[in-house]
C-alpha cells in the first residue's frame, strides 16, 4: 500500500509544483493547497499504513507492538490541517483583495500596477 501512495504523493507535489509556477493569483492559491495535502500524505505514509493494530499501548506493556501504526505523524497531521487551512483562508482573502483593488489576479499585471515614481526604500542604516 505504500508504493501507491509514494506514487500518490509525487503526483501531488508534481501538481502543485506545476500550479504555484503559473502567474494566476488562484493557480498559485490551489498549488499551495495541494502542496499542503501531499506533505500531510507523506508523513501520514511515513508512519506506516496498517490498519489490524491501532496505536494503543496494550496494559502491562511499556511501547507499541512493531506491527501498530506511529500515533506521531497522526497528531501532527492533525495540526497540519489546521495551519493549513487557516493559511488558505488568509491567502483567499489576501488574494481577494489585490483583485478588487487592481482589477485582475495576473501577478505580472499586478506587478504594472505599481507606481513609477515611488521612492526607494532605505538601503543601509
Amino acid at each position: 500500500m505504500e508504493p501507491l501512495f509514494a506514487i500518490l504523493v509525487g503526483l501531488f507535489f508534481s501538481a502543485a509544483i506545476y500550479l504555484m509556477l503559473s502567474r494566476f493569483s488562484i493557480r498559485i492559491m490551489l498549488g499551495i493547497a495541494i502542496l499542503g495535502n501531499a506533505v500531510n500524505l507523506l508523513i501520514f505514509t511515513a508512519g506506516r499504513l496498517t490498519r489490524e493494530v491501532p496505536p494503543i499501548v496494550p496494559a502491562g506493556a511499556d511501547a507499541l507492538p512493531a506491527s501498530a501504526a506511529n500515533p506521531l505523524p497522526q497528531a501532527l497531521i492533525l495540526t497540519a490541517i489546521v495551519i493549513s487551512f487557516s493559511f488558505l483562508a488568509f491567502l483567499l482573502v489576501l488574494t481577494y483583495r489585490a483583485y478588487q483593488e487592481l482589477g485582475t489576479d495576473d501577478t505580472t499585471h499586478m506587478h504594472d500596477a505599481e507606481p513609477e515614481d515611488r521612492p526607494m526604500p532605505p538601503m543601509g542604516y
